[in-house]
């Protein structure tokens, strides 16, 4: 289910609990946000640990937050849309084609030296 409306306008009772990813910056975790098609901000927050693992990776950490709690840390950030369970839009990244060079042998390029 995916879910990107602005913030309700009425509070509700009870905010679902959801497990928010984010960075580790040494002394604190950072929020991470992330960009729809449009390229607005968005955060995101899923149902499971196991739907995050899924598209973000067994390394991604993350936190449990209340909806209200992901809002109230995002909205500063200029990210007004909430995303739930997202999926993976982007087609897979493919590595860059090797052209050989000339006579099949790899270039070597000049090493370039700064002085100060």
């Amino acid at each position: 289910m995916t879910c990107t409306d602005p913030a309700p306008t009425e509070p509700e009772e009870q905010s679902p609990v959801l497990y928010v990813p984010v960075r580790d910056t040494g002394a604190a975790y950072a929020l991470r946000l992330f960009r729809q098609r449009d390229g607005s901000r968005c955060a995101v927050g899923f149902t499971s640990t196991t739907a995050l693992t899924l598209l973000l990776g067994p390394a991604q950490r993350s936190v449990v937050l209340a909806e209200a709690a992901l809002r109230a840390l995002a909205e500063p950030l200029g990210a007004t849309a909430l995303v739930v369970d997202p999926q993976l839009v982007a087609p897979p990244v493919m590595p860059p084609a090797r052209i050989p060079a000339a006579g099949g042998l790899a270039t070597r390029l000049p090493v370039v030296q700064h002085q100060s």
